[in-house]
Order: structure tokens, then C-alpha cells, then sequence
């Protein structure tokens, strides 16, 4: 085991930081999570939508279209908002203005994604003349050009400020007003660029690139339990090695997540059944069913610590044990350790494959339902999995059966540990 610890700390750990800390998959990673906020308020209309209370859906009813409108400025249009989140990352890293930046990738983005729609003959009561964009194409559909935008947006805006092809304003000039002018040139680029290659060569980049990458959603974050367990796997193998696993997989991962839970909530609100929308494994599974107490299902290991023998392993439990009621488990990772420890690194990493491949069976099978809401990942796992669900019970139920199939993979791991821990009290009080 030690010549493993070895080589993972000597070969893998710097591969790792290096992917997880390059600029570009930083950029997207931050992008994609500074949405979650509106993505997660979004959600909760979604559940008020579909509360399953007779009396309440009545009266909710006559006043579901307006309800429906916050949905629609937040998970509808989600790609908007992390194109503006990617580029203001970007290029916070270039120390380019942050501003600046997001707006012009805002620009590269509706260019090379939205064909306005001319309307030459209203119709009344149904809809004006006018030009109108289709809130259709800012959805989730289009997030791989909303990346590609971002970035390419960003790069030319560096580019031509590190090569001077900008208008410089005099010293003295406000920040706001020169920076302004500096993106300028940058500006025309970019919408010469876009529009070429949307108007003139009639190439759709989101289009393109969805239809490229579904096929790697489909095993990644679709229904594929293959993919799902992958998926598993690497995030808890990440964290053992003391790297932040979404962080590593995020902005591989997390975009094909965000798909398919905006698909699943698209399905629902369009009158789907639970039991019957178009993706499995949303993070949202692995954050309810899988990951109780945060990954490798550690509020289990928790719960044992806090029986534990050893003085050191009971304080930390009962340290930990509030902290993993919310799904936040850093303090037990770090301080048990789980890092670089293979005695409790194997159940990290097994006890979330054998649970993960239950709660697959048990969706297939149609006796608990799939992810309809996105929550806040501080909730509670039984209440959140019972919300998200469409208020189903036995999602709840298999929350707490995953958790005592947790205990029961960690326990002999535990008491070996435990058995090493008491042995180096016992010689520090000699």
C-alpha cells in the first residue's frame, strides 16, 4: 500500500492539479457554479408548480403562467449567464476588465447562437411586428457554445490588447470610460468573427457542438450506469488523493449535469411523469442518493466515529457529524484522514459504486422517481431527495437504506483503522 501512496503522490497528484488548475477549465468551472443561485431559485418554482396537494394545485393553477416566468429567466436562459460567468473568470486570470470581457462575450454568444426572427405581419392578440429572439436557443441546448463563445470572446480581447491593437485614451481618463474604449477594436472583431461564421458560413457552433459531445452526456450523465459508476469512481478517487473531485471533473462533467436536470425540468413542466424524464444521472442523483453526508457517502463513516473507542476519532465525529447533516464533509476528509488513506479510502470509493448501482435499479424499475428539481446541496439528503423527486416517499426511504449500506461497507475498514488509531494514543501515553 505504501509504494501505492507512492506512486499516486509521484505520478498522478501533479497530473491532476495541473488539468484541475489550467485556465481554461478553471474559467468554466467557476462559470457553471456561479449560476447555480438562479438555477436553484429557478427549481423551487418548480416545485411550487407541482405541489401534490389538491386544494394547493387549485389554487396555484390560474396563476401558473405568471409562476412559470422566473423558470423561464433562469434555467430557461442559463447559458446566457454562464457565458457572462466564464468570460469575467477568463479573464480575471488574463487581468483583463472583467466587464468588458463578459460583455463581449455576451455579443459572441447571442450572434453565434440566436437568429433574430422577423415578423413582418403581427397578428393581434398573439404577437406584434418586431424582431424576436427565441429563449429556446439561450437554454441549457446551447451551453458547449456558450463555453466556446466565452473563451474565443475573451482570447481576441487579449490578444489585441497585449499585441496594442487598441484605442488608448490619455492619462486622467476614468477606468470605466478608458476601459471601454480599449475593448473598442476588440469589439468589432468579435462581431465581424461570430457573424462570419454564423451569416456568411451558416455554421451554428452550439448546434454543431451538441450534436458532437451528446453522445459523451449520454454515458456521462445520461442513463448509462457504466458511465454513472465512471463518474462515481473518479470524483471519490480524486478526493482520496486529496484533490477536490467535482473541482477535477467539473468542467468535464458538470455541463452535461446542468443539461440534464434543465431536460428534466423542461419534461416535467411540460407535464411528464417523474418516473419517465429523459436523464438518470443528474448531479443531482449522485448529491441526494449517493453522496449522504458529501462524497463517499461519509456522514456513515461519521456516525462510527462518533461511537469510536479512540479519543481523537469520537471528537472528530462529533465535530463532523453537524457539518455532514448538511452534506459538508471536508473537516472528516481532511481529518480522519481519508486522503492518501487506503484503509478508508476503499470504502469511500466502494461504498458510493454498490449504492449508486442500487439507486440505479431502483429507478429503472420505476419504484422511485428521477430528479425534477435542482436544491441547494446544504439540504438535508431524505428532504431534498423527497422534493427533488416530486415529493416521493420512497426516495426518501432509499436515501436511509444507502446510508446503512454505507455503514455496513465502512464498518471493518472503520475498526481497522480504529484498532491503528487507539495503538498510537496508547504509545503517546506511555
Amino acid at each position: 500500500m505504501n509504494k501505492l501512496v507512492e506512486f499516486l503522490e509521484a505520478k498522478v497528484m501533479p497530473v491532476a492539479n495541473k488539468v484541475g488548475s489550467q485556465r481554461h477549465m478553471t474559467a468554466i468551472r467557476k462559470g457553471l457554479i456561479a449560476t447555480m443561485p438562479l438555477i436553484i431559485v429557478g427549481s423551487f418554482f418548480t416545485i411550487l408548480l407541482n405541489i401534490p396537494i389538491e386544494s394547493v394545485a387549485a389554487i396555484i393553477e390560474p396563476y401558473k403562467p405568471m409562476l412559470d416566468i422566473p423558470f423561464r429567466y433562469t434555467v430557461g436562459i442559463m447559458s446566457l449567464y454562464a457565458t457572462f460567468g466564464i468570460a469575467t473568470n477568463l479573464a480575471r486570470s488574463y487581468n483583463l476588465d472583467e466587464m468588458s470581457s463578459g460583455l463581449l462575450a455576451l455579443l459572441a454568444f447571442l450572434i453565434s447562437t440566436v437568429k433574430p426572427i422577423h415578423v413582418v405581419e403581427g397578428v393581434p392578440d398573439v404577437v406584434d411586428t418586431g424582431r424576436y429572439l427565441n429563449l429556446a436557443n439561450l437554454s441549457s441546448s446551447s451551453l458547449f457554445g456558450a463555453m466556446v463563445s466565452a473563451i474565443v470572446a475573451v482570447e481576441i480581447f487579449n490578444f489585441m490588447k497585449k499585441k496594442n491593437i487598441t484605442i488608448k485614451m490619455p492619462e486622467g481618463v476614468p477606468p470605466e470610460v478608458s476601459n471601454s474604449f480599449i475593448a473598442l477594436l476588440p469589439a468589432l472583431v468579435i462581431i465581424l468573427f461570430f457573424w462570419f461564421i454564423r451569416y456568411i458560413l451558416n455554421f451554428d457552433i452550439s448546434t454543431f457542438l451538441s450534436t458532437l459531445l451528446m453522445p459523451l452526456k449520454d454515458v456521462l450523465a445520461g442513463n448509462s450506469l457504466l458511465g454513472g459508476l465512471l463518474t462515481v469512481f473518479l470524483i471519490t478517487f480524486f478526493w482520496v488523493l486529496g484533490i477536490h473531485g467535482p473541482a477535477i471533473m467539473g468542467p468535464v462533467i458538470r455541463p452535461f449535469w446542468d443539461i440534464s436536470i434543465a431536460e428534466n425540468i423542461d419534461a416535467f413542466n411540460a407535464g411528464a411523469n417523474a418516473h419517465q424524464m429523459p436523464n438518470i444521472f443528474t448531479e443531482q442523483f449522485l448529491q441526494w442518493f449517493i453522496w449522504i453526508g458529501g462524497a463517499g457517502t461519509t456522514l456513515a463513516l461519521v456516525t462510527l466515529m462518533m461511537i469510536s473507542k479512540s479519543k481523537y476519532l469520537k471528537s472528530l465525529g462529533k465535530l463532523s457529524f453537524l457539518p455532514g447533516l448538511f452534506n459538508i464533509n471536508e473537516p472528516v476528509i481532511f481529518g480522519a484522514p481519508i486522503v492518501m488513506n487506503p484503509i478508508l479510502g476503499i470504502p469511500f470509493i466502494l461504498a458510493p459504486l454498490v449504492t449508486t448501482t442500487l439507486s440505479y435499479f431502483l429507478t429503472v424499475t420505476d419504484v422511485v422517481p428521477m430528479m425534477v428539481a435542482r436544491l441547494p446541496f446544504a439540504i438535508p439528503s431524505p428532504i431534498a431527495a423527497w422534493m427533488s423527486t416530486n415529493w416521493s416517499i420512497p426516495a426518501a426511504i432509499l436515501v436511509i437504506v444507502n446510508y446503512f449500506i454505507a455503514l455496513a461497507i465502512y464498518y471493518p475498514f472503520f475498526k481497522v483503522f480504529e484498532k491503528q488509531q487507539l495503538e498510537k494514543e496508547a504509545l503517546e501515553q506511555k
